[in-house]
């Protein structure tokens, strides 16, 4: 017997080796600092990037999401303690992200005909996301079943992929080139491999770079990371893909397999994340260890600051024992530190994240204040049920101080 939920709809290394590795003017956001006082409402915001215009590519689904006091054990029954159904999907979350900041995104997927795939357009369409590109017919739209439990605060989901699935033939070469036009920068999630594939070749040929999720090993994806310029990676991501023994060693590993990768994120949850930055290898003598130096940063952190902050070595010569060498920075950058009365559910934090490094990489932001600044609108994300109910507006006060 199953398993049953009943919904309820109701509303240290040496220290004398690793700091000269460490920039202590890098550190962002600290709790005392007088930015984080919601007065700073008041301060006008700086203008919108002059090309904000985002290219998507990949999936979407139907969220079907219910809170339950704890996970139930197996043969159980449950009750919800509330409910809600709305668009979900890596692409899709990211990208209602991104326009809630202010950009114009376009994405390229493909849902059914059904009352379902309609009504993930039209969620999609009214918070400004361009739907044109959106293949819309006959089968069944894909769904994922979200169980949130509130005691361990984390989330399953449970996904039904749509059928039948979107084929490169899907795209014609005049939707390609209509989509493309004039698109500052091009992200995938990794999933319809295939035709995200053909956007990617024929992005770079424009020479628009490209952001991958690299969230797990998928078919395809070591094609397109080999042609992305950034990467966004899921917390086991790094290691799994290069047998590195450790996350830092995983990034230089990651940047020495990648040539084109100008950067690579490690998203860890509540304990933030990690970047490597690629930098030019003249004039970088110095050569540190990279577990050290993390080490090292993480004694530099601000451990008071409630706010995501960041702090950031100087460019370097970064080793990995038995892997190599690269020239570079690392970052670390914090998490909100979110109570616990107000965590809700952690479903899209990840694509929040992301949704944020498209808005900061328009805008032009050095990685010190984008990191800080992904960090938060993910956290705000966390306060409401669903991974787009809590999604800020770019206006939203609580931004205001990461973006001034």
């Amino acid at each position: 017997m199953a398993t049953t939920i009943t919904f309820h709809a109701r509303p240290a290394p040496p220290t004398s080796l690793i700091k000269p590795a460490f920039s202590p003017s890098c550190a962002f956001h600290s709790s005392s600092s007088q930015r984080f006082k919601m007065s700073s409402a008041a301060q006008a915001l700086p203008p919108l990037p002059d090309n904000r215009v985002v290219l998507g590519c990949g999936g979407l689904t139907m969220d079907f999401l219910a809170a339950v006091a704890s996970y139930p054990s197996p043969d159980d029954k449950t009750r919800s303690t509330s409910s809600k159904v709305q668009g979900g999907g890596n692409a899709g979350n990211a990208l209602t992200c991104a326009a809630r900041l202010g950009l114009k995104p376009r994405l390229i997927s493909k849902v059914a005909g059904d009352p379902q795939g309609k009504g993930i357009i039209e969620e999609l369409e009214a918070d400004g996301v361009d739907s044109s590109f959106i293949v819309s017919e006959g089968g069944n739209s894909p769904f994922t079943y979200i169980i949130v439990d509130e005691q361990t605060k984390t989330r399953t989901c449970i996904h039904t992929p749509g059928y039948p699935p979107m084929t490169p033939g899907e795209l014609t070469e005049s939707n390609l080139s209509a989509a493309l036009d004039g698109a500052r920068l091009v992200y995938s999630d990794g999933r319809l491999h295939e035709t995200a594939l053909i956007v990617a070749h024929e992005a770079t040929r424009r020479g628009i770079p490209i952001l991958i999720d690299a969230e797990r090993k998928r078919e395809g994806l070591d094609d397109l990371l080999n042609l992305s310029n950034y990467a966004i990676c899921s917390a086991k991501f790094p290691q799994e893909w290069t047998g590195a023994p450790s996350v830092p060693s995983a990034l230089v590993s990651m940047l020495l397999k990648l040539p084109n990768i100008k950067f690579v994120v490690v998203t860890l949850g509540e304990d933030g994340c990690v970047m490597l930055e690629r930098s030019s290898e003249s004039g970088q003598s110095e050569e540190v260890d990279v577990d050290d130096l993390l080490e090292t940063l993480k004694l530099k952190k601000d451990s008071d600051a409630t706010f995501p902050t960041c702090v950031s070595s100087n460019e370097v010569k970064l080793r990995a024992k038995g892997i190599g060498s690269v020239c570079g920075r690392l970052l670390l950058g914090t998490a909100e530190r979110i109570p616990a009365s107000e965590l809700v559910d952690t479903t899209g934090a990840g694509d929040s994240f992301i949704g944020a490094i498209l808005y900061a990489l328009c805008a032009d932001m050095p990685p010190e204040k984008m990191l800080p600044f992904a960090a938060q609108v993910a956290g705000i994300g966390c306060r409401a049920m669903g991974a787009r109910t809590g999604l800020p507006q770019r206006t939203d006060p609580r931004l205001t101080s990461f973006l001034v």
